[in-house]
């Protein structure tokens, strides 16, 4: 164990090195991360506001995180290009951090004027009562696009079956399993599993995050052919490598 976290840090540093030095550090292509720019897009085009929805998830929730980075990045587009965003939220300390989060991005594109706090606020934090409040929002104001990023239940195709009947463009991760089904069959695009945790670095070019996923990357790849030599020489009945890792 010792030996694979010495292993996975090394990796992770060399690659952020990499990555600060301006070294090219290849991502495979996300077909829902790609969409992002052209959902954000047709919403200007169309002068229509993109809602931008978290979940249920206080900040403690990895989700949650992985959607506050995914918002910094979505910020400092739809600031650039002058594009409202509403976010509702569950929970009052995701809005506090949300609020920051985009304060920042839109001083960071160059616009620190053009923010607005109201546009991101508490709801409520009953499930069904959060779900019914976004619902509401969608059918009044209409969005071109809706980003569903963070922990959702079972309001998750509630959400998504009220975008589409608006005909907006819909792009959503989550880190459940079971939501992520139900998003598939309502959304344009979905994140599935770790795609969600990536985005940020993905929509950022953070060379420290992009970086760290590759690391993290290279070290699962490495554990994979462990595993796969595993079964074959444990097939071989080749006993010292089976005792080796059953001794671990």
């Amino acid at each position: 164990m010792l030996i694979g976290i010495i292993i996975t840090g090394l990796l992770v540093a060399l690659f952020i090195m990499r990555g600060r030095r301006g070294k090219s550090l290849y991502l495979r292509p996300i077909a829902g991360l790609l969409a992002v720019d052209e959902a954000i897009g047709r919403a200007t085009e169309m002068g229509k506001p993109i809602l931008y929805s978290s979940g249920r998830g206080g900040m403690q929730r990895p989700a949650t995180i992985a959607s506050m980075n995914i918002l910094g990045s979505v910020v400092e587009k739809v600031a650039t290009y002058g594009t409202p965003l509403i976010f509702p939220n569950n929970d009052p300390v995701v809005t506090a951090v949300a609020q920051e989060v985009a304060r920042e991005g839109y001083t960071k594109a160059g616009h620190p004027d053009a923010y607005k706090p109201e546009n991101i606020y508490f709801v409520t934090d009953s499930q069904f009562g959060y779900a019914a409040a976004v619902d509401g929002i969608m059918m009044r104001e209409r969005p071109a696009t809706n980003l569903f990023f963070g922990t959702f239940e079972a309001e998750s195709l509630i959400l998504a079956e009220t975008g589409n009947s608006i005909g907006a463009i819909q792009i959503a991760g989550t880190d459940s399993s079971i939501q992520m089904a139900f998003f598939m069959v309502a959304c344009d695009y979905v994140l599935i599993g770790e795609e969600l945790f990536a985005a940020s670095g993905y929509l950022s070019r953070d060379p420290q995050v992009i970086g760290s996923q590759k690391g993290s990357d290279i070290s699962k790849i490495i554990i994979m052919v462990i595993i796969i030599l595993g079964v074959i020489l444990g097939i071989l009945n080749q006993a010292w490598f089976v005792n080796l890792f059953v001794t671990v």
